[in-house]
Parts: C-alpha cells; structure tokens; sequence
C-alpha cells in the first residue's frame, strides 16, 4: 500500500501542528534548539495524522486502510527501506524516532474507529498511555535521549485524560457512561498529583514534552482555557519544573 493519503498533504509542518495542536505547538516553542524542535512538532505531526484517522472516514474499513497505511509505512523505514513520499513520514523517519514505536501508535488508534465509549478505567487508562502516553514519551526521549521515560506516564495521563474529556465535549464521548465530569477531574487531579513527584526525575532538557500536563485542571474546568492563559501556564511549568 504506497498511494499517499493526500494528494497535497501540508509540508510546512509546524503551520500544521499550530493550526491543529496549538497546546503542543505551544510546548514546543520552550525547546530551544531548532532541530530538537523540529523533530518534536514533525512527531506531533504525526501523531495528528493519526488522531484525525477516525474523524475523516465514513466507515471503519477505510480508517483501518489509512491506519494501515502509516503503520506500515514505519514498517518499512525499520526495514531500512526509503521513506515513504509524505513529509510527516520523512520527518519523523529523519528524526530518527523508533519505528517500531510509531508503527505501535498507529495500531493504538484502531481503537478510534470503534467509536463506543470505554467500558472501564483500565481500557481509558490503555488507550492513553498508548497515545497521549506515547507522545509524551518519544517527545522527551528526543529531547533528552537518556530521559527517564517513565517519570512523563502521570503527566501524559493527566493531560490524556483532559483530552478525552475536550472530545467529549466536541461530541466525541470515549469515557464510561458512568464518568461525570467531577469524576474525570478528580481522576486528572491525582494524574497531576503523582506526576509532580515523578517529572523531578526528568531533565530540564525533557522537560517541554510533560509541561502540557500543566493545562489539564484547567481543561477539565467550566471554562475554555484561551490562548494567553495556556502560554502563561505552560511558561510557569517551564520556568519551574512544576505542572
């Protein structure tokens, strides 16, 4: 399978990543050297090629053939085969992630095509680990390639689990139908707890790929959280170490 997805796909990737994922292009601008950043936004890239999967097909077979589609293609570059012709898979192939990684997030996001909401915590806290979770790990390993991986899995949960509830609010609804949105907070707020004592053992060069963790309470709120606010918060958790 090697007919690209786009017939124009966007080659300026951080345009792409500021336009779709403003909170980790946002986080990225605290990286800085130019190629570390570069490779951080081509991996965010990546992971809105996925993400964006579910939304944009009108059945589950052609989003498994698109997942397929980048699946495979990190298949190939762990093959040492020439990239596939798509910027975002010549970029996080240039960045030197692990494919084997990237092939695995893809898989991840099968679950998207499910559409039904979670029946457990043990499946939300699954599927986050496997993309949120992900992410966040592969941006710090980037970062800092001797990075304790493990101290970003509560900040990455925290700001998953934010995110599940931001779908929901877009008419996506993943949580158990059980989970109220007091609930989802509170279980962000001990994600936030555990992930203040974990990040002291990241490096401060890691460190912009967990300070997203810093807008999940927020984004769990009675409010949206604007632009400015979220720069402030992510500028605070920089600057201290803290989320």
């Amino acid at each position: 399978m090697t007919t690209p997805l786009d017939a124009s796909p966007d080659t300026d990737l951080d345009a792409l990543v500021r336009r779709v994922d403003p909170d980790r292009w946002l986080a990225s601008r605290f990286v800085a050297d130019p190629k570390a950043r570069a490779d951080v936004v081509a991996l965010y890239a990546f992971n809105y090629e996925l993400a964006r999967v579910a939304g944009g097909v009108s059945n589950a077979l052609m989003g498994e053939i698109r997942l397929t589609w980048w699946r495979e293609a990190m298949e190939e570059v762990a093959a040492r085969r020439p990239p596939r012709k798509h910027p975002t898979v010549e970029a996080v192939a240039a960045a030197g992630y692990p494919p084997s990684a990237l092939a695995e997030m893809a898989e991840a996001r099968m679950a998207d095509l499910d559409g039904a909401p979670f029946a457990t915590e043990a499946q939300v806290l699954a599927y986050v680990d496997a993309t949120a979770g992900a992410v966040m790990m592969l941006a710090a390993w980037r970062l800092d390639p001797e990075a304790d991986l493990h101290a970003v899995k509560s900040a990455a949960r925290a700001y998953g689990l934010a995110g599940l509830w931001r779908l929901k609010l877009a008419g996506v609804d993943r949580l158990p139908p059980d989970w109220t949105q007091a609930d989802l907070r509170r279980r962000v707020r001990e994600a936030l707890a555990k992930a203040r004592g974990e990040l002291k053992a990241l490096s401060v060069a890691a460190f912009p790929a967990a300070a997203l963790a810093a807008l999940a309470d927020a984004q769990t709120g009675t409010r949206a959280l604007g632009q400015l606010e979220a720069r402030a918060r992510l500028t605070w958790a920089v600057a201290t170490g803290r989320v």
